[in-house]
């Protein structure tokens, strides 16, 4: 099992959203999950021009990813969000907001970092998530 601690020193200052500054990992293997968009198993593309929803189902792919190796959200040490426009980070933000504490409900959520981005793969794509976890 995995030891995984999440971290903000002081000498970094508080994080400006639900991230953390520093995950410190123990582990004896490591998921590396590709970005995850916004379609169902079927391939379908889920909430064409609805931000939220396609958050929803980002992180679903992503859960459902991690418990197919037997892990969850806990599991993960670092995240990397693309989003297409920057109007999108509030929106971004406050489904974090609201999210977040029922996914890590310890309240430790792993680093992210947030990058802008011309294109996904497809145009009405307009977040993906990447994800490393320990197991």
């Amino acid at each position: 099992m995995a030891d995984i601690k999440i971290l903000n020193p002081d000498v970094l200052g508080k994080p400006l959203g639900q991230y953390s500054q520093i995950t410190r990992v123990k582990a004896d293997e490591y998921l590396f999950i590709a970005g995850q968009l916004a379609a169902d198993h079927a391939g379908n593309i889920i909430g064409i021009d609805d931000f939220d929803a396609q958050c929803v189902q980002v992180f679903a792919n992503l859960g459902c990813a991690l418990a197919s190796q037997g892990a969850g959200f806990g599991n993960i040490v670092q995240f990397t969000t693309y989003l297409v426009h920057s109007q999108d980070i509030a929106k971004f933000m406050s489904y974090r907001l609201r999210e977040f504490p029922r996914m890590f409900p310890n309240g430790a959520y792993p680093p992210n970092t947030l990058l802008m981005v011309d294109r996904l793969v497809q145009e009405p794509f307009l977040v993906e998530v990447q994800a490393i976890a320990a197991i």
